[in-house]
């Protein structure tokens, strides 16, 4: 009998036993050893790093190299050369850049004469100088106003400038009332000589039969309205800056034609103009 109590009793005190074995080894363990925090009683234990995980590294283990800025989380950053081709494409949705390449040497620029220019293209013409060519009644007048320009008395030329709507041209203004008075406000000096001076060297100078044999025939000078002042030669621009000045003719050549004083004269031996411009 008191061997069956003795193995009754051990029965029923192992599983006692084996059950508060685990809860005294648990509560053997130290509080803050491996655990991040502990609230309330409740222990924190660090979990595990998944499979296939990459290590967590510490500030000090970062890489040396810099970082892209800009990207967001999860991409990854573009390298160096990526980041030129990029920069070279155009955006979508960008205007197309114009093409800033430079000119080649097929690429030749326009010169200053035909630049923005309206020249005047000459008309069928001879060139000649002197008077043997000249008409008669031409080569009197050329003489008359020769002999007036070198006098400087400027009233003589009254009688060969013609009045009215088909008269002699002198301006492409407006009207004039009085020619002479006109030409000495014109003149430099105010008394017409310079303007004198200046018909005198037009008339020396070489002159321009234009439109030969046509209706509208007549003997202009100088001859430079008759021709691409761009195309003269060492010698004709001789004879031009004898007229004007260097810089004249570089204002010449960017309006696109000679536009400084010129005089004609019909084959019946009228004056037909003396006029300054184009």
């Amino acid at each position: 009998m008191r061997r069956t109590n003795f193995v009754l009793t051990i029965a029923l005190v192992l599983p006692v036993f084996a059950a508060a074995t685990p809860v005294a080894a648990f509560s053997r363990i130290d509080p803050g050893e491996g655990r991040s925090d502990s609230r309330e009683g409740i222990i924190a234990v660090p979990l595990p790093p998944l499979p296939g995980a990459a290590p967590a590294t510490t500030p000090s283990q970062l890489p040396s190299s810099p970082v892209h800025e800009g990207t967001d989380a999860g991409e990854v950053p573009l390298s160096p050369a990526d980041e030129a081709d990029d920069a070279a494409a155009p955006a979508e949705g960008d205007d197309a850049q114009p093409d800033q390449r430079p000119a080649t040497s097929d690429e030749t620029a326009p010169t200053p004469f035909r630049d923005g220019a309206a020249a005047a293209e000459p008309l069928a013409a001879d060139i000649a100088y002197g008077e043997e060519s000249l008409p008669r009644p031409v080569r009197d007048l050329r003489s008359r106003l020769i002999e007036i320009a070198r006098s400087g008395e400027i009233e003589r030329l009254r009688p060969y400038i013609e009045t009215g709507e088909d008269g002699t041209v002198l301006s492409f203004g407006p009207t004039i009332d009085d020619p002479i008075e006109f030409l000495k406000a014109s003149s430099g000096d105010g008394d017409g000589v310079e303007t004198l001076a200046i018909m005198l060297e037009i008339l020396e100078a070489g002159h321009a039969r234009v439109e030969p044999n046509a209706p509208n025939e007549i003997f202009v000078w100088p001859y430079f309205t008759q021709v691409h002042l761009e195309d003269l030669t060492a010698p004709q621009k001789v004879e031009l800056f004898e007229l004007v000045t260097a810089g004249d003719y570089q204002g010449m050549l960017d309006f696109g034609g000679y536009n400084f004083y010129r005089l004609g004269i019909t084959p019946d031996g009228r004056l037909a103009f003396f006029v300054s411009g184009d």
